[in-house]
């Protein structure tokens, strides 16, 4: 990877913080439309994963390119944890303080991203240590490497991801448990479960780069890492679509709409893990090619999203959903940049 390149990869999670923040600003101050107040600050939170990307595509890069220094070996993960800190306080303090049901959606809807949040800045710790992947992969033996993450490094980042993981699953029940009380629990519920599926996902990428730099990531995890993330994305696409057709004629069954946007986002970081698996002891000629995956999930979420902005014409249930649909057709392509550093950092071209 030439410098320029490197440069072009960082500024793309960058350049979709900035879209998410100016977006999701955009809509909240331009009109008084009622859903600008759930749909701005939800896409202007969508940014901070984006930030969190950002920090682990630098992460990585700045190995490959040799660049990296103690600097950015604390600063980076620590920039990532701060943006999931300040988004959950913020969900909190939103839905803590609601006076109306979309400022109750919105504050849950922020707390889960702030979920993925956190889980995505341990993804970019687990990768400070990036650069023993592509030499464990070519050895024989299961030896852990000198200067590689010691076991209990690696189960704090696997126990910090599951615990969010865990906190999100349970938020989702306890919503949906009060779904009969007012409409928007349902909602929040719905939405909490994409939310908790994305969590979810960030495990299996979290701890397969943390046992590859381990040296002790095993032939059977090459497959059960990638079919948990797959499953999570087929949850909640599958039951996206259970809410769209339950209650077509209801405003409750447009979140399923919001729920395949998030079943595209756990597809798009399949894309990460099925990399790292693929490539662990065996070549793979298609390598290349599984950067793709995010490219046509982002494009899923933004022709989805030109189909939902039609109905909004009609309905105004739909104005919120095609914005976040937006904002998510962007982290998508963030995570473009991420699996091309990574294929590029394992490929031996780096």
């Amino acid at each position: 990877m030439n410098y320029g390149i490197s440069i072009l990869f960082r500024a793309i999670p960058l350049v979709m913080a900035l879209f998410c923040f100016g977006y999701g600003a955009f809509i909240y101050g331009y009109g008084d439309a009622g859903g600008r107040v759930v749909a701005g600050p939800v896409v202007f939170s969508l940014g901070m994963i984006c930030i969190a990307l950002f920090c682990t595509a630098a992460t990585i890069i700045r190995q490959i390119i040799h660049t990296y220094n103690r600097a950015a070996k604390y600063g980076l993960p620590i920039l990532g944890y701060l943006a999931a800190i300040a988004t959950i306080i913020t969900g909190i303090c939103i839905f803590s303080g609601a006076d109306s049901p979309s400022a109750f959606v919105a504050g849950h809807v922020i707390t889960g991203v702030g979920f993925i949040t956190g889980c995505v800045a341990t993804a970019a710790t687990s990768s400070t240590r990036f650069s023993f992947i592509p030499g464990n992969s070519k050895s024989t033996g299961h030896e852990v490497p000198k200067g590689a993450f010691s076991l209990g490094e690696e189960r704090t980042m696997e126990a910090v991801v599951i615990t969010i993981s865990l906190v999100a699953w349970i938020w989702v029940f306890v919503l949906l448990a009060n779904s009969h009380v007012h409409p928007a629990y349902f909602v929040a519920g719905h939405v909490m479960v994409g939310l908790a599926c994305i969590c979810t996902s960030l495990i299996a990428l979290v701890a397969t780069i943390a046992r590859q730099i381990r040296n002790v990531y095993s032939e059977k995890e090459r497959s059960q890492w990638p079919k948990l993330v797959l499953l999570m994305g087929s949850i909640s696409f599958i039951w996206g679509l259970f809410v769209i057709f339950a209650d077509s004629g209801n405003t409750n069954g447009t979140t399923g709409y919001i729920m395949l946007g998030l079943g595209l986002v756990c597809y798009s970081i399949s894309s990460k893990v099925i990399l790292l698996a693929k490539i662990w002891r065996h070549e793979f000629k298609l390598a290349n090619r599984i950067p793709l995956i995010p490219v046509l999930t982002a494009l899923a979420c933004l022709f989805l999203a030109a189909f939902v902005f039609e109905l909004a014409t009609v309905h105004s249930d739909y104005f919120i959903l095609a914005r976040v649909l937006s904002g998510l057709g962007a982290i998508c392509f963030t995570l473009f940049s991420i699996v091309s550093i990574l294929e590029s950092g394992t490929s031996g071209k780096g």
